[in-house]
Formats: C-alpha cells, sequence, structure tokens
C-alpha cells in the first residue's frame, strides 16, 4: 500500500493540495475507480513530489489568489520535472489558475463571479473532452472569483461557462489540463466521467488498487519492518480501527502480536464486557484487559481545558503501554519494539497545516493521534497499518479478513472516549455516568428505528449547565443533554442527521424519564465545518 512499492508506483495519482475544502474528496473520488490516489502540501518540496513517482499529479483548488504576494504554489522545478517523466498534469480551479500563471498566461480578477452550479458547453471535442460532442452542456459546480484572461502559448480552450469564462483549458502536447469547476464534487453531474475519462484515456491509468492488494502489500511491508523476533503490542479500543489494524498485524507476525485493551474510565455503558466478549469469541484474538479507570480519571481531575484532556490521556495511554511492556518483555524474554495504532488518513490529513498558512506545525485537531499526541520519549516504535486509508476502505479491509460486518458497522467512537463528549471537567459529578445512560438509550433507539446504518456516527453529549424543570410535578435543576447524529463518508465533511419528528420526541421522553438528573434534550443540527463532528 506504501507509494514507495515498485508494483504502486506507475498508477499512482498525487494530489498537491491547496486549500480547497474538496480536496480530499479528489482523493476518495480518484480511489473509487480503483486508482491508488494520495494527497500532500501543495507547497512540498520537489523531493518529496519525486519520491513517490506519480503517474499523474493533480493541482487542487483554494481559495487564494494566484497574483497575491505569498500565493502557494508548487516548488521550483516543478515544471522540469513533470515534462521530463512525461507526468500528465490536471490543475482545477486555483490549480488551473496556477498553471496559467507559471506557464506564461495571464490571470486577473474576473468580472463576473461563478459560485455554485453553472452551465458550461463543449468547444473541443479533444482532450478532456474527447468522449463528448461539440456543443454539449453539462452543470458543474464553479468556484472562483479569479480568471485565465491569457492562455499560455500552446493551450486552447476546450470548454466555456454560460457567461463566457473559461472553463477548461489543455495543452495535449505537453501534458498540461485545466478544469475551471470541481469535477469531484456531486453538483458536477458528468464530473466523474470526465474524471474517469482523464486518468484512463489520456493518462493511461489502469485499475488495480483494491483492499486485497492493500492487505497483501501492507503484510509486506510489516513483515519487513517487524524482525523474525521482534514482539509487538496492538492498543485495542474496541473500535474499527484498531481491530482491523489489529487483524492485519496478526496476519503478518502471528503470536508475536500482544493486544492489550484499556479501561480508562472514559468508555461507554457496558463496554469492557461487551468488547471483551467480541474479541474473545468473535475474532480469537488474544488480549490483556487492563482496568486504568482511577489513573486517567484522578489526572483529568479539575482539567476543563480540552488540549489538555486529549494529552493527558494520550500520555497515560503510553505509560501504561510502557508498563505492559516491561510486564510483557519478563514474561517472553524480549522487550516489544513495536505499537500498533488504528490511525487512519483524515487523522493524519487533519493534524497537517493549511497550505499558505506560513506554518510548519499543525492545527490540533486530532492531538490524541500518534500524529501529535505521543511523548518524544517514547519507547516504542509505530506500526500504522491504516494510515492512508479512509472509514469505509478500513471497513472493506476488515471484510475481506473475515471480521463480522455487525462488528465493522460499529459507529466510530473516539480515543478519548467520553472525555471530548463532557465540555468541561469529566469527573465533575455524575456527568459519566449520565452520559452513559443517555447515550445507551439513543443508540439503542436508533437500532431499534432500523437506521444505524444510515448514520456515520451518533452520540451523546453531557452539557455543563443545569436547567429548569418540572418532573413529576416538582420543581427540578437539572442537567441538559445533547444528541448527535450526522451522515458523511469519512469524517472529513459531515451533516446532521435528519430524524423523524416522532423518533425524536420518544426519545427525548425515554432519556428525561428514565435517567435521574436530567430535564432536557437538545438536538446538534450543526454540519462539519463549520463545526467538529465531536464537541471538544
Amino acid at each position: 500500500m506504501e507509494p514507495q512499492t515498485q508494483s504502486n508506483k506507475p498508477n499512482l495519482v498525487l494530489i498537491l493540495d491547496y486549500g480547497s475544502q474538496y480536496t480530499h474528496l479528489i482523493t476518495r473520488r480518484i480511489r473509487s475507480l480503483s486508482i491508488f490516489s494520495l494527497c500532500i502540501n501543495g507547497t512540498s518540496s520537489l523531493n518529496s513530489i519525486t519520491e513517490h513517482n506519480p503517474r499523474v499529479i493533480i493541482l487542487s483548488g483554494g481559495p487564494h489568489c494566484v497574483h497575491t504576494d505569498g500565493a502557494p504554489c508548487f516548488p521550483s522545478g516543478f515544471i522540469e520535472y513533470v515534462e521530463k517523466e512525461k507526468i500528465v498534469v490536471l490543475g482545477i480551479c486555483y490549480g488551473l489558475q496556477l498553471l496559467v500563471q507559471k506557464l506564461g498566461g495571464v490571470v486577473n480578477i474576473g468580472e463576473k463571479h461563478e459560485y455554485g452550479r453553472m452551465d458550461i458547453e463543449v468547444k473541443k471535442n479533444e482532450g478532456l473532452f474527447g468522449n463528448k460532442e461539440i456543443g454539449d452542456k453539462q452543470v458543474v459546480w464553479m468556484s472562483h472569483g479569479d480568471e485565465a484572461v491569457k492562455l499560455p502559448e500552446g493551450f486552447e480552450v476546450v470548454a466555456r461557462s454560460s457567461q463566457g469564462a473559461v472553463a477548461a483549458i489543455e495543452n495535449r502536447e505537453r501534458r498540461f489540463y485545466g478544469l475551471q469547476y470541481h469535477p469531484e464534487v456531486t453538483h458536477s453531474i458528468e464530473g466523474m466521467d470526465t474524471l474517469r475519462h482523464f486518468l484512463f484515456d489520456i493518462c493511461g491509468v489502469t485499475a488495480g488498487w483494491n483492499m486485497e492488494y492493500v492487505l497483501e502489500e501492507e503484510i509486506k511491508v510489516i513483515k519487513a519492518m517487524v524482525g523474525p523476533e521482534d514482539h509487538v503490542i496492538c492498543a485495542l479500543s474496541g473500535g474499527v480501527d484498531s481491530t482491523v489494524a489489529a487483524t492485519v498485524v496478526h496476519k503478518a507476525i502471528g503470536d508475536r502480536l500482544h493486544c492489550v485493551f484499556v479501561d480508562n474510565g472514559l468508555l461507554r455503558y457496558k463496554e469492557q464486557e461487551r468488547v471483551m466478549a467480541t474479541f474473545e469469541s468473535d475474532l480469537h484474538l488474544p488480549v490483556t484487559c487492563i482496568d486504568a479507570t482511577e489513573e486517567f480519571l484522578s489526572k483529568l481531575k479539575g482539567v476543563t481545558e480540552p488540549e489538555m484532556k486529549r494529552k493527558i490521556i494520550g500520555k497515560e495511554f503510553i505509560n501504561i503501554f510502557d508498563i505492559f511492556a516491561h510486564d510483557l518483555e519478563k514474561k517472553v524474554g524480549k522487550k516489544p519494539t513495536y505499537l500498533v495504532q488504528g490511525t487512519l488518513y483524515p487523522d493524519v490529513i487533519e493534524s497537517c497545516p493549511p497550505p499558505g498558512s506560513g506554518r510548519t506545525h499543525s492545527h490540533t485537531i486530532k492531538s490524541h493521534h500518534n500524529v501529535g499526541g505521543l511523548p518524544k520519549d517514547m519507547k516504542l516504535k509505530l506500526i500504522e497499518p491504516l494510515k492512508l486509508l479512509f472509514k469505509d476502505e478500513v471497513r472493506a479491509l476488515g471484510k475481506i479478513m473475515n471480521i463480522p460486518v455487525a462488528f465493522l458497522k460499529r459507529h466510530p467512537f473516539p480515543g478519548p472516549g467520553l472525555a471530548v463528549r463532557i465540555p468541561g471537567d469529566v469527573t465533575a459529578g455524575n456527568s459519566l455516568d449520565i452520559l452513559r445512560q443517555v447515550d445507551e438509550i439513543f443508540i439503542q433507539s436508533i437500532k431499534d428505528a432500523g437506521i444505524y446504518d444510515e448514520i456515520w456516527q451518533a452520540f451523546a453529549v453531557f452539557l455543563p449547565v443545569k436547567t429548569v424543570g418540572v418532573q413529576g410535578d416538582q420543581r427540578t435543576h437539572s442537567h441538559a443533554v445533547a444528541l448527535r447524529a450526522v451522515t458523511s463518508q469519512d469524517g472529513m465533511t459531515a451533516d446532521w442527521y435528519y430524524f423523524d419528528f416522532k423518533f425524536l420526541d420518544n426519545v427525548s421522553r425515554k432519556i428525561c424519564n428514565s435517567v435521574r438528573g436530567v430535564n432536557r434534550v437538545l438536538l446538534d443540527i450543526t454540519s462539519k465545518p463549520p463545526s467538529t463532528i465531536e464537541w471538544e
């Protein structure tokens, strides 16, 4: 699965990210065609680009203006490199404007800005629209304020918008192409058809990247990484990611994998019992369960700052793994060398600095993951077999390894557990117990309604506020809770799930009638962006 493998290099599509909200959707759309694609920062060094040895490079859209100071750009020598190696380049929106400017054309602030759905018309049925007819029209998703007013030498316009703006350009001889719209979004009705034609017919890429291939390649990587006498620890959370990661590693090294499940006191209702039963009866993985509730909660007492909570939890996990490793060394006579984590591609992506930000450090969106939360002196090296996969790809990988489908369909659960669903001090009062009960009622109601699989993630949130209510003919001053459920493909973007009002009414009644200390139920109807999916 690694981009450096010789068998994969000829068909890699590398995306240079310039900050578009749709950039990673391009990655997913290309993978859906059974073509391996990766996304890196658009201002990466030339060496970072060449070491991937891509077949195709896509320059993404972005919010920047190419004619302003400090606008992000590909590195010096990029044009010479792609032409020498005969790499096909496609610029999308900002990427198109970048190509035009750097190749000698002119980009100006447009007189007519185009945002949203727009009709375009094919002007030449060659190259990008070689599978269309001249005069064909299609609806696309435009998003630009600037426009190319003078094309570089050798380029031609192959499509225009209904307002006459340049919609697509190409220089087939030099292998440069550009689209002034987003083909990857569903609003561009024929966008996938254009991408398919571009990749297969113009670039000559062949399909062949699938989960069977990923499994085979990842097992090879792990076997090459882990010595024949090395032992590996896998931190199982009970979620899909860590379980699939453990299963992959187990296939590679067998009994030299030692799994540990840590109950940090921040788990859901009866999670420890349910998860351990699944590991033993269905997955047949040897797992040691460590109850570290006291260790975690004592260190979290009084802590309210979200980032501090995450770091405390991450550090304590590693402390426990180090202790477990020391005990294992006594047992097997050799100290374990590696730690397995179920880090996914969105975790890595969201821990990268945005292009054009001027920062070399990441946003701290996911600091409880290895990419931001592990201490520098950690004694275990990392194995991350899923770090280039999206959530649905992980589930597909688990399926071919015969992990039970019901388990694979479990909604994601965050590494810091309920700590990110209780704003403020998680140890205050009985907030954890209240949240567990509310969450159990909510999730079970969703399952009973037969809509669990329609939802990407659902959970309850404990709000650190009290409200006035009336229960049992008495005035109460109890807590409010919030319910959140979202639909998504991979968690990069998400929309809230549209529940039936009767369902919400029933759930609210169940919670207020069953959970002592709750007298108000709210529904979170915020998408991502602008919010994240979790609350902290």
